[in-house]
């Protein structure tokens, strides 16, 4: 907490730009010192090549994983501003305006799927402002989950809740259950093979290439019986720098038949994946997901129950 505090402060005295330039000797200690994170990152940054050669000037390299990193770094200090400052709407540019606020004039509780594609606290910054809608985001990473408990600690007006989960057992799906038949809303990441392998997780094609997804969100999603938003809120260039906020509508009650479950969560996931490219696309360094996302494995088939 107490680096996370300096950050900020550095932030406060100086300003954006002093800011960003501090965080390139920090981004070059973890490209130096971290093989297997800048491995992942070459790797994902020369797939994205091959799918839009015209974004780029030159073949990517380290010095894009730099900046990749430096990108990380920097959505540090976003998360912090995501929950300590107040963000308004200038700040933000909206893919759909009217699909936005349908979501918010919504009632039911939603089930949102979101990434490790930009930064989950410009979504929490953004729905803030309404005031009334309780949202829960499950993590399985507990250094997440510790970050977003401390940052409730500097925020007790905060109407969000996290659930540590490392797995969906009948009790978390009931007390989930509740929260959206209450009108809550849960978040959950589409983006990250769950820690019991790859053997709840379907194939899916993602920058030209086949790769798992956990079939987790969708399960939740089937037994939550409500409707299920992509959600995504990212820091863009092509915007002026300002954080570009979409929503889409995956469905308004996932089916799943039985005859064709692999295929039906296939399905599903395949959706998100698309979107996820979508926007990977557009701003590449926006994606963090640094291991090997692309992993060979083969997949047991999904159990009925």
């Amino acid at each position: 907490m107490a680096a996370m505090r300096l950050v900020f402060f550095i932030y406060r005295v100086f300003n954006r730009r002093v800011f960003s330039l501090i965080m390139y000797p920090v981004a070059m200690y973890f490209v130096l010192c971290r093989k297997e994170q800048r491995k992942a990152s070459l790797q994902y940054l020369l797939k994205h090549y091959r799918c839009k050669p015209e974004y780029w000037k030159h073949k990517p390299g380290y010095r894009h994983v730099l900046l990749h990193f430096k990108s990380f770094a920097e959505v540090i200090l976003d998360k912090m501003l995501g929950w300590l400052d107040e963000i308004t709407t200038d700040d933000f540019v909206l893919t759909s305006p009217k699909a936005i606020e349908a979501l918010h004039n919504d009632i039911q509780g939603q089930l949102i799927i979101g990434s490790h594609f930009g930064n989950l606290e410009f979504c929490r910054g953004f729905m803030h402002r309404y005031g009334t809608k309780v949202i829960n985001i499950l993590v399985y990473d507990k250094h997440a989950g510790n970050f977003v408990k401390m940052m409730q600690n500097e925020n007790n007006e905060s109407r969000l809740n996290v659930f540590q989960v490392d797995e969906f057992n009948v009790t978390t799906i009931m007390k989930l259950k509740d929260k959206v038949d209450a009108g809550e809303w849960v978040f959950i990441a589409g983006d990250r093979v769950p820690l019991s392998g790859l053997d709840r997780t379907v194939d899916v094609q993602f920058l030209g290439e086949q790769a798992p997804l956990p079939i987790g969100p969708y399960m939740l999603a089937k037994a939550l019986e409500c409707p299920v938003k992509l959600m995504f809120a990212y820091r863009s260039e092509t915007v002026g720098n300002k954080v570009v906020f979409d929503v889409a509508s995956l469905c308004d009650k996932l089916q799943i038949n039985r005859k064709n479950r692999q295929q039906d969560l296939q399905k599903y996931a395949q959706q998100f994946a698309d979107k996820l490219e979508e926007h990977c696309l557009v701003s590449p360094y926006q994606w963090f997901n640094f291991y090997d996302f692309w992993q060979p494995g083969v997949h047991k088939p999904i159990p009925a129950h």
